[in-house]
């Protein structure tokens, strides 16, 4: 049973090829993302150029004769990006016959990682451009993932590539921070955590104001030792409430190999273990979100309705909104 599975949200067109769990294609184009950020319809008309042919080699890839089930990103997103996601899911839906599934993003990144590894109830730390959240899995009123903890303003995906922007690297995201930080030495930055909440853009301020005066690689240093400090706190408080035995992180932040290190020393001093993903699926991809479609279509009570609303997009998904049919 193959499953496809479209990821449009933001800058990365994805498509997904699935077979019970296993990934048989995951195929992507990227917008190049310029100094002045993202500008949606322009995103959005370079995934409607592309489209096609990412579709195509998805399938050609994966040598699948049958599509059972299409999947696309709902959202949250950038809302022209996702409808270019859910109008070729539709059509490649009437195309083959195959049910369509509306997927949330969010889910999918941690869904995908949970799968790898085999886990059934961890600690998520979920670190996008977007979003920032501290999640985990509970059952009432029915099995969804609970948000413990999230950002009150920006996303630190989102704050890293502002000062990417600000600091005029290139290309202006966080993994270019993370290369101007190596070797930094630590300035004392504004450091904002409430409970298992957290702030940015006191922090983003402070640091874009020392760019004029201070070091480059000073501030990049401590503005990501900073950011990643708070999120390591109030995930290890989170941890400690729960009691789960697990943590992992997910997203496209995820990728940071220091925030996975900071997170592993947490863990391991409480006993824990801490799971990440491989890179390649902590990027937006479509074999997340097929991942995902794939479950829903073969979990009870989860077969599509008729209804053409089911299959709109949600700029606003919130993640708690997007039920667990499955183990």
């Amino acid at each position: 049973m193959a499953t496809v599975g479209i990821e449009s949200s933001a800058h990365t067109f994805g498509v997904g090829v699935v077979e019970d769990g296993r990934v048989l294609a995951n195929v992507k184009s990227m917008y190049r993302i310029s100094d002045r950020g993202l500008i949606p319809m322009k995103v959005a008309d370079f995934h409607q150029k592309h489209a096609g042919a990412v579709i195509r080699r998805a399938l050609k890839e994966a040598g699948v004769e049958r599509v059972e089930a299409v999947g696309y990103t709902m959202g949250p997103g950038l809302g022209p990006c996702l409808r270019v996601g859910q109008l070729s899911a539709i059509v490649l839906s009437r195309i083959t016959g195959a049910p369509l599934y509306p997927v949330n993003h969010a889910a999918a990144h941690v869904e995908i990682t949970r799968h790898i590894y085999g886990l059934r109830d961890p600690l998520v730390l979920y670190v996008s451009g977007g979003n920032s959240q501290i999640l985990g899995l509970e059952d009432k009123p029915q099995k969804h993932y609970h948000v413990y903890g999230e950002t009150f303003d920006v996303g630190v995906g989102n704050m890293l590539d502002s000062f990417a922007r600000a600091a005029k690297l290139k290309p202006a995201w966080g993994s270019s921070v993370a290369r101007l930080a190596e070797g930094g030495r630590y300035i004392a930055m504004p450091y904002t955590v409430k409970g298992m909440d957290f702030t940015f853009t006191g922090l983003l301020t402070n640091a874009m104001k020392l760019l004029k005066s201070g070091e480059k690689r000073d501030v990049a240093f401590s503005l990501q030792e900073t950011a990643f400090s708070m999120l390591c706190e109030a995930t290890e408080r989170a941890l400690l409430l729960t009691g789960k035995r697990e943590v992992i992180a997910s997203g496209g932040v995820a990728q940071s190999r220091r925030l996975r290190d900071m997170l592993g020393v947490m863990a391991k001093s409480h006993g824990r273990k801490f799971y990440v993903a491989p890179d390649e699926f902590n990027s937006d991809n479509g074999a997340m979100i097929a991942l995902v479609a794939e479950k829903m279509h073969t979990a009870v009570g989860m077969k599509p309705k008729i209804k053409g609303s089911d299959y709109g997009i949600k700029q606003r998904y919130r993640i708690e909104d997007f039920m667990i049919r499955w183990g």
